[in-house]
């Protein structure tokens, strides 16, 4: 049997495309997440998140180590009742990671409140993907307010 070169890029290529539309579908979810935030729509937010979604924050004061937790629906709440354009959060890169249905970002980012640089930090995000539909199942990040580089505008 003769194999010729087509099928030959198709046996190898193959996975690297299907996990590339992954990714492309991972990046789609995070991206709406932040879409979402600028524009203050918590319509937008909630199909991003699995029902039982949650936040977390790792709190560094004075060096005493803590992290803060919250259900995502508190967080959909505030982000709803803010103005348009009000939460600005740009990522300065996307690391992502997928095994079947489980995936994880590494975002670090610069959250800009009123267009005035506020903090920075990582965010860390676990997604699950869902009835075909990656969805995020939870965020845990760290805040800084020193050494926040400067980010464009998404």
């Amino acid at each position: 049997m003769r194999v010729t070169p087509f099928v030959l890029v198709l046996l190898f290529t193959g996975p690297a495309l299907a996990q590339s539309t992954e990714e492309t579908a991972v990046r789609g979810t995070i991206n709406k997440l932040f879409d979402g935030m600028i524009k203050a729509d918590s319509a937008m937010l909630k199909p991003v998140f699995t029902p039982n979604a949650r936040l977390q924050t790792v709190v560094n004061k004075q060096g005493t180590i803590s992290i803060s937790d919250s259900p995502i629906s508190s967080f959909i709440s505030r982000v709803g009742m803010a103005k348009p354009g009000l939460l600005d959060e740009r990522l300065a890169s996307m690391d992502i990671k997928i095994d079947g249905e489980l995936a994880t970002a590494w975002t670090p980012y610069v959250f800009y409140r009123q267009g005035q640089k506020d903090h920075c930090g990582v965010n860390a995000f676990t997604l699950v993907k869902l009835d075909g539909t990656w969805q995020i199942q939870g965020i845990i990040d760290t805040r800084r307010a020193e050494n926040c580089p400067d980010l464009p505008k998404r």
